[in-house]
């Protein structure tokens, strides 16, 4: 983040006003977006371990479960765009070592959150709080294993986050549902015009294209792009669309958890993309959702010359086999690329470009959901 202000200071947003780092996350909005604020709680790792950000020491450390109650946890919640949804908060033992802990002084009288929160290097029950906003990553079954180009068909609930975009009663991109109102989706598919939510539905909880019919989507109340996209590059090629009306969750209909920075994927780890994208490249729409398994493929090997020659930046993400055979296609754009770790799946990627569809060197490209959640949690925030 280059910082236009003095040393202390720390800008807001894109608007250049200047804060000095005492009023960061001092409770008190001074930014026009409010960003001062909304960074200071974020969730940490597989275990969600609730971490605060310290304006003194200028890190992050979790929070002791000490005096901590649920209330505190919707708090949060709702710091980070959780508008009124809260699922569970727990103490557990802490994993990431740490040394230093923020802890609520209970007798600090009615105020915020973080001013009753101060540094303690002892924490008498010795576990953190482990903060879940909502109940997400969690689906029906998995049945079998096997734009989606040689993917095998998805059953129901399989993969509940999944959602199909439609414009004019067409399939244009997948996305994937993080809460009731919020979808993330590809940058590119929302370039304009499309960038008018009025052209905007979409559809959950349906297999095939042929039952999604008008009268049964859920129409766009808004649609936001990265800043920072490049349509050239498609660099941050990620988006958010905001629902009018809540979807209501079921066995079929279901958000996929944001992922945590310290995740700690593997270099290669497992992961699964689904879609209606094209069985075989320049094909059309498929009628039912595919779904295959493709592993992470490292960054410098992606960028290696027989590859992508340093077409990938930090904001992307490889995943496929570099034999080709199966890959996302086109229609397969905004949908997810997913992984289960600690029986969690987390969403890690958005479908964003490839040469071709499944051709060997060229495997599928990926927003990196992992370096947006931060900006995602902050649109949820300024929009609920």
């Amino acid at each position: 983040m280059e910082n236009k202000c003095s040393v202390s200071g720390i800008e807001c947003g894109s608007s250049g006003t200047c804060v000095s780092a005492s009023h960061w996350c001092d409770g008190v909005l001074h930014c026009p977006s409010g960003e001062d604020e909304n960074r200071c709680v974020r969730l940490y790792g597989p275990n969600f371990i609730l971490q605060v950000y310290s304006s003194q020491r200028k890190s992050w450390h979790p929070v002791c479960q000490d005096d901590w109650s649920e209330n505190y946890g919707r708090a949060a919640c709702q710091d980070m765009g959780y508008r009124n949804s809260f699922y569970s908060s727990q103490g557990i033992v802490d994993d990431s070592g740490a040394t230093s802990f923020m802890k609520l002084n209970v007798s600090a009288g009615n105020t915020d959150l973080y001013k009753k929160l101060y540094h303690s290097d002892v924490c008498s029950s010795k576990t953190v709080v482990s903060l879940r906003c909502i109940e997400c990553g969690v689906n029906t079954k998995m049945s079998r294993q096997s734009r989606i180009v040689g993917g095998t068909s998805a059953a129901l609930g399989d993969w509940p986050w999944q959602v199909s975009l439609h414009v004019q009663g067409v399939h244009v991109c997948g996305g994937s549902i993080i809460t009731p109102e919020w979808i993330v989706t590809a940058a590119h598919c929302v370039e304009e015009p499309l960038n008018n939510p009025r052209y905007w539905t979409a559809f959950a909880g349906i297999l095939r294209q042929s039952f999604m019919f008008y009268g049964n989507g859920y129409r766009v109340e808004k649609v936001i792009s990265h800043p920072n996209y490049d349509s050239k590059s498609k660099n941050n090629d990620i988006a958010l669309m905001k629902l009018q009306t809540p979807l209501t969750f079921n066995d079929r209909v279901k958000p996929v958890c944001l992922p945590n920075p310290g995740l700690m994927l593997e270099p290669t780890q497992s992961c699964w993309i689904s879609g209606w994208g094209a069985t075989y490249e320049k094909g059309k729409t498929s009628e039912v959702l595919n779904a295959v398994r493709v592993p992470l493929i490292e960054p410098w090997q992606c960028n290696s010359k027989y590859v992508y020659n340093n077409l990938i930046t930090p904001a992307m993400i490889c995943a496929g086999y570099l034999q080709g055979t199966i890959d996302s296609c086109q229609g397969d754009s905004g949908g997810p690329l997913v992984t289960l770790k600690s029986s969690v799946w987390w969403l890690i990627g958005d479908t964003s470009w490839g040469s071709g569809c499944a051709k060997a060197n060229r495997p599928g490209v990926y927003g990196n959901v992992t370096v947006f959640t931060d900006w995602i949690y902050r649109q949820m925030r300024a929009n609920s």
